[in-house]
């Protein structure tokens, strides 16, 4: 029986983490940016120009201190954007990214990575944070961004994880990533779906699984909740589920809800999927949103 997959040399990480992001953006979510669908502050061809942004920080992950990487990469997503784009990207991708070359892609990899975190590592995480600036935090939102770095960063994701998702993967593990996100879009691929409805329904399942903590934190945990409750309804709704989510979208965007961490995290997956060669394997090279399960798989 074959261990996790390893990363693959076939694409860089850097071009591996800008593809993840073009995908993610370019799938029709429900209440995210995508090419039909702009916040005022962020457009999909500046989503996108964000993730390119990103990659050159994200190549040298392994080269340099994790810290080091987050902070070059969410400076050269705030030169290319508006807002905020993609922080909880960053840091969602950064410690997978961090795993060397031919070593297994697995949770326990990023753990170690994670566990190799410093004070300095602190600092240049705390400095990203303040430098995007994602909207709504305060000092007891996500990590306490008003004081100074912690000495240890992985203590602050602790305290930070019931509130947010991205920090839960950092102090609780990338197993749910794995075992969620990761494996609903291959199994959605896999179904003969596009490329972008299983990215959309992949979504739907996460945020289905667990409120989204964008939500939850602008709007309340019951909204929160609520939410989860609907995309678990449409995902009910099976071959109706196209009607279902666009009614969910509607939903979202009259309320200003924007399910923004659970697409972070499928941004994290298509990662994965992509920097394993798992991604080409069900879709061949190239893959784009309307590429569908090849029939001459090895």
């Amino acid at each position: 029986m074959s261990g996790p997959p390893a990363v693959a040399a076939r694409l860089g990480r850097g071009e591996a983490a800008a593809l993840a992001c073009r995908l993610e953006a370019t799938a029709a979510k429900v209440g995210n940016v995508h090419p039909a669908a702009a916040f005022a502050d962020l457009s999909h061809d500046e989503l996108v120009a964000a993730g390119e942004a990103i990659a050159p920080a994200i190549d040298r992950a392994c080269a340099q201190p994790l810290g080091r990487t987050i902070l070059d990469a969410v400076a050269a997503s705030r030169r290319a954007t508006r807002s905020n784009a993609n922080l909880g990207i960053v840091l969602a991708i950064a410690p997978l990214a961090a795993v060397p070359q031919g070593k297994a892609l697995c949770p326990a990899a990023a753990a170690a990575v994670l566990a190799g975190t410093t004070p300095d590592d602190a600092r240049d995480v705390y400095a990203a944070i303040t430098m995007a600036a994602p909207g709504g935090m305060g000092r007891r939102d996500e990590w306490d961004i008003a004081g100074p770095a912690p000495a240890s960063l992985l203590d602050a994701m602790h305290a930070a994880a019931d509130r947010d998702q991205i920090a839960r993967l950092w102090a609780r593990g990338y197993e749910p990533l794995f075992a969620g996100p990761v494996a609903d879009i291959a199994g959605e691929i896999e179904r003969s779906l596009s490329l972008g409805a299983a990215i959309e329904r992949g979504h739907l399942m996460q945020l289905a699984r667990d409120p989204d903590t964008l939500i939850a934190r602008k709007h309340g945990l019951a909204a929160a909740r609520d939410v989860s409750a609907r995309a678990a309804a449409v995902l009910a709704a099976g071959n109706t589920w196209p009607a279902a989510a666009a009614e969910l979208d509607r939903f979202l965007r009259e309320r200003r809800m924007n399910p923004g961490t659970t697409a972070d995290l499928v941004a994290a997956a298509l990662y994965i999927l992509i920097v394993t060669d798992r991604l080409t394997s069900l879709l061949g090279d190239a893959p784009t949103i309307d590429s569908t399960l090849r029939h001459d798989r090895p």
